[in-house]
């Protein structure tokens, strides 16, 4: 009895410190994303439910720094680089990409917190030990069945990323393949692109 008293009086703590979220039937929508008090930075809605981000490593800040870097460095005219915001790909979905790159047009505001699908010219992912069926399957499932035309999903392998390319076939709302690059990636679509891989170190 003493023992699940104790358990008890535990669980009680843990509502006193953690206020978590209840959802409403049905699941959470993409417009509630922005009115959910107390979210954690990068809450990802997948499926009308909440995803919340472990504390990343350092390779993962690395290589998005480097990518990131490197795509403010080539992108062309008319379109920008942006990170830690979401698409919102319906009413029950809206991830978070590592990075996005968007025309210009597409900003709104100070206040915008997410980009229309239509508006993505290339989402990436790296890929985390917390979050890689998500990320290897469910979002970029999700990004094709929506329409973005690239998407890179970055991996870690010896230490140094390796960038999985993808391109959408209209005919199959699916990704396939584009080519795997270790090293150095060299692309020509959606735009000219020379990263050296190995520099994340």
């Amino acid at each position: 009895m003493g023992a699940l008293m104790m358990s008890a009086a535990a669980e009680d703590d843990r509502e006193e410190r953690y206020m978590f979220p209840t959802p409403p039937v049905g699941g959470w929508t993409a417009d509630d994303l922005d009115r959910i008090p107390g979210l954690p930075p990068h809450t990802e809605l997948i499926d009308g439910g909440l995803f919340f981000t472990s504390p990343q490593t350092y390779f993962h800040m690395a290589t998005l720094r480097l990518l990131e870097n490197a795509l403010l460095d080539c992108v062309p005219e008319g379109l920008v680089v942006v990170r830690e915001m979401t698409t919102r790909l319906g009413k029950r979905d809206r991830p978070e990409p590592d990075l996005m790159v968007v025309p210009e047009k597409a900003l709104t505001g100070p206040e915008q917190t997410w980009y229309e699908p239509r508006d993505v010219v290339l989402a990436v992912e790296v890929v985390s030990e917390d979050s890689e069926e998500r990320d290897r399957k469910v979002k970029p499932r999700k990004y094709a069945e929506a329409g973005i035309k690239h998407f890179w999903r970055v991996e870690k392998s010896d230490g140094l990323p390796v960038v999985y390319v993808c391109e959408l076939d209209a005919a199959t709302d699916s990704y396939a393949a584009a080519g795997v690059h270790r090293n150095r990636l060299t692309l020509d679509v959606p735009f000219p692109v020379d990263v050296d891989l190995t520099g994340v170190r």
